[in-house]
């Protein structure tokens, strides 16, 4: 408790700075000053306000407990005394917010998303699989009104499956849900081949990609080398008669990224420009984090079967998460009913987050 009080009083103080600098003609002078400043006191001051709320409702409580000590009738101290409890309540009430107040807010929440999908552990039963989740994600997607774009496809030739696909995400607050769905997916099935009937354990691996604005990442246009090819996808007669397919390899780190999935080269260049910033604004991030903390907890990079956070069993009609073991009906998962899971991903994250304000 120690920690936040002295918090709260750091922000007070702050808040009272902000206030006599607005108040301040040199400042008001200055447009950029203003803007500055103005922005960091509209920031604090729904805290600050949680923090008068906290002050009034503790000095409640030092009334009330007088009252209870001092009381001579028995029905003034009960009184008294029902009504503390719900004074200390409304404490408790107001300390969560200011908590939850006081976590960092992730810049990249309400941007765009860049989903990458590649079959892991398990051949053609691992692609069919990588091909459910796509749709599951489409699913989901279309239930929030957010429209989701193939970048780029290595598709199977049958089964609807797909070696790796790379989609991409546009609607309000679609990074700030679909950032738990980073990490590899396992899935537990007879698949249609098996002609024993045996249960087969398959992965597939799924990174979530804020889609950068162009002003997030600089791209030095001599880093890098751009080759056309012609499209192999299933997207219509005009893609597979030009070669309008563009290759992108940025030289120095090796990223090589494609799209072939736009009717035309420069709209092809266009989104696998925008893919190339989104690989390199999160190999920039994931530096940044690496020096803050050991490892990074939201993403799973390895395709193995063993390293899983989540498990798609479809004898038992059932997925579980295994960060939060929370099991859902799988065939409403499947339908894009992802909600319930990314619920109580973010309360547990939160939880996690205000320990540390603590």
């Amino acid at each position: 408790m120690t920690d936040i009080r002295e918090k709260l009083d750091g922000i007070v103080k702050r808040f009272r700075e902000l206030e006599e600098r607005l108040s301040d003609p040199r400042i008001a002078a200055d447009p950029s000053a203003m803007r500055q400043i103005g922005k960091e006191h509209k920031e604090l001051l729904p805290i600050v306000q949680l923090i008068r709320k906290l002050s009034n409702a503790e000095n409640e409580i030092h009334e009330l407990e007088e009252l209870v000590d001092s009381a001579d009738e028995d029905d003034m101290r009960r009184l008294a005394a029902d009504e503390l409890e719900g004074a200390r309540r409304k404490r408790e009430e107001i300390l969560g917010q200011l908590r939850r107040a006081l976590l960092p807010s992730d810049p990249r929440d309400l941007k765009n998303v860049i989903i990458e999908i590649r079959a892991g552990t398990g051949g053609d039963e691992a692609a069919i699989f990588a091909g459910d989740l796509f749709r599951m994600y489409a699913r989901y997607a279309e239930s929030n009104g957010w429209k989701a774009t193939i970048l780029s496809e290595n598709p199977l030739p049958i089964g609807g499956g797909f070696k790796e696909i790379i989609f991409e995400v546009k609607g309000a607050g679609a990074y700030s849900r679909l950032k738990y769905e980073a990490g590899t997916h396992r899935v537990q099935r007879v698949p249609v081949t098996e002609s024993g009937g045996r249960i087969h354990t398959s992965a597939a691996t799924v990174a979530v990609l804020a889609e950068p604005d162009p002003v997030d990442v600089h791209v030095d246009e001599d880093d890098l080398r751009i080759d056309t090819f012609r499209s192999s996808s299933a997207g219509g007669q005009h893609v597979n008669k030009t070669d309008s397919a563009i290759r992108i390899t940025h030289i120095p780190t090796g990223i090589v990224v494609s799209c072939q999935d736009q009717r035309s080269q420069h709209q092809n260049k266009e989104k696998a420009m925008m893919l190339l910033r989104a690989y390199l604004l999160e190999r920039e991030e994931n530096a940044q984090q690496e020096r803050i903390r050991d490892e990074r907890r939201s993403q799973v990079t390895t395709g193995d079967r063993s390293a899983k956070i989540r498990t798609y069993n479809y004898p038992q009609n059932r997925v579980t998460d295994h960060r939060i073991g929370l099991d859902r009906p799988l065939v409403r998962v499947m339908e894009g009913e992802l909600d319930p899971i990314i619920d109580e991903l973010t309360m547990a994250r939160e939880a996690e987050e205000l320990a540390e304000v603590d």
